[in-house]
């Protein structure tokens, strides 16, 4: 059981039917399609959709009890004794709905936003709090003003850590939903490009990720990169854990090695670990984990055993073994010219393979920045890395500046897939090694899918 209609009631107080009776809610739903028993319907008004014309489907599927807005007629098919709470703004319900149950379990709360790396982050710290704690955490990217609270209404009232990602586009969104969480941690990843078409500059982008803060408990701790210029002025604020490179920082990592399947790494307490995970970038976000399983009483050999435990949302620096051996890495989640650039510095690094080739896409929501900053990845392709595919509208950037800087490079930019493809086909072989890398909307998985089924 997650609660009742009865504890609803407390704080829903505008309801008809038997809501005061103890009417067990297992679980909430706003997708009427999804077979449930138990559930607690809320529906959502979208731009082209409105969740309460389907509340009839929702009810048959299993819903007990629903939100409604006031300002819809209620329809006549339910039953006088159905629960129904009324309610201004059915998503508003949902975020107190989500506040309300988060204090009623009152689980150790982390919440974890940055450019880049806080999907990564999410995954490695459920990890590290797993080994010790009844751990619930953001499930694929529920991690805006609908998902987050979806994720905390999921989390069973047994639960003693609770890790939520938090994403944004925009100026006040974290705001909203670090107030709804309430975290004892906060984790800022990095600072990149991310949504720099919405908020202006990298000082904007800061100025977002820092809402984190505004909801973090008076004793709660902020992990920091402690590398990052745009985050210095919290270094001497209390509460304030900075990891990172540099010698200033209150966890300092060092002696990173890069393997084809893992990146191992120390710490400045002399403690060794292990990632599979390829990236020094990887170092820093397994550096978040261990610091906050540290503080939390985890002893070292579980710390270690969590991070090679790890379990990746997918699409994140997925290796695959693909036709004729082919190494390919599939990367093709989302992209910013940070995290692309990362990911070209492990192609680098990575050793035993003669063609190393590159295969990136456009970059979405960089705005009037979008040719600079496709330009600014070309700045990490050299040797070793000898071919160069770029596919897309703004990726051609990338090629014509690699093409003029680096002319021992093969470079070639495609408008068609099909023709992309075709192209691959030579460097599908046991001694080449293939990265994919674009924004979520050019679904670069599909070319990935049409390499391993058509060759």
């Amino acid at each position: 059981m997650l609660f009742t209609t009865k504890w609803l009631t407390g704080f829903l107080t505008d309801y008809k039917g038997t809501a005061e009776d103890e009417i067990v809610i297992e679980k909430v739903i706003t997708d009427s399609r999804i077979k449930t028993i138990k559930s607690l319907f809320v529906p959502i008004i979208g731009d082209n959709f409105d969740g309460h014309d389907y509340v009839k489907q929702a009810v048959n599927n299993g819903a007990t009890a629903v939100l409604w807005s006031k300002e819809r007629e209620l329809p006549a098919f339910l039953p006088a004794d159905f629960p129904v709470f009324f309610v201004e703004d059915t998503i508003a319900a949902l975020q107190k709905m989500a506040s309300s149950y988060r204090e009623l379990v009152n689980p150790i709360v982390v919440g974890i936003t940055g450019s880049n790396g806080k999907t990564t982050t999410k995954d490695l710290v459920a990890a590290m709090l797993k080994t010790t704690y009844r751990t619930h955490f953001t499930d694929g990217n529920f991690n805006n003003h609908i998902g987050l609270p979806l994720t905390v209404l999921s989390m069973k009232r047994d639960t003693e850590a609770l890790v939520l990602e938090m994403g944004m586009g925009d100026f006040g969104e974290i705001d909203l939903l670090t107030k709804i969480a309430r975290p004892d941690y906060a984790i800022i990843t990095n600072i990149g490009e991310s949504h720099i078409e919405f908020l202006g500059s990298r000082k904007g982008i800061s100025e977002a990720k820092l809402e984190i803060l505004n909801g973090l408990k008076d004793e709660g701790y902020a992990i920091i990169d402690g590398d990052e210029a745009l985050l210095q002025h919290l270094h001497n604020k209390a509460n304030i854990i900075k990891c990172g490179y540099g010698e200033s920082n209150d966890v300092k990592i060092n002696n990173v090695e890069i393997n084809i399947d893992h990146t191992k790494f120390n710490l400045s307490d002399g403690i060794s670990y292990k990632v599979p995970l390829m990236g020094r970038h990887h170092a820093l976000n397994a550096s978040f984990a261990v610091t906050l399983g540290k503080h939390l009483g985890i002893e070292k050999e579980k710390r270690q055993k969590a991070l090679l435990s790890l379990k990746l949302t997918s699409m994140r620096f997925e290796m695959i073994n693909g036709p004729s051996e082919v190494s390919i890495i599939n990367d093709a989640y989302n992209a910013s010219p940070t995290s692309m650039k990362a990911a070209v510095e492990v192609v680098k690094q990575m050793s035993d393979f003669t063609d190393k080739v590159l295969v990136l896409g456009d970059i979405r929501e960089l705005g009037e920045y979008s040719e600079e900053l496709h330009r600014s990845v070309a700045d990490v392709i050299e040797a070793p890395i000898n071919v160069l595919f770029t596919f897309g509208d703004e990726a051609r950037f990338i090629s014509e500046t690699v093409q003029k800087n680096e002319p021992a490079i093969q470079c070639m930019h495609y408008a068609s897939k099909e023709e992309l493809v075709q192209a691959l086909q030579v460097y599908l072989k046991k001694d080449s090694l293939l990265l994919f890398k674009a924004s979520r909307g050019l679904e670069f998985e599909s070319l990935i899918k049409e390499i391993i089924h058509t060759s």
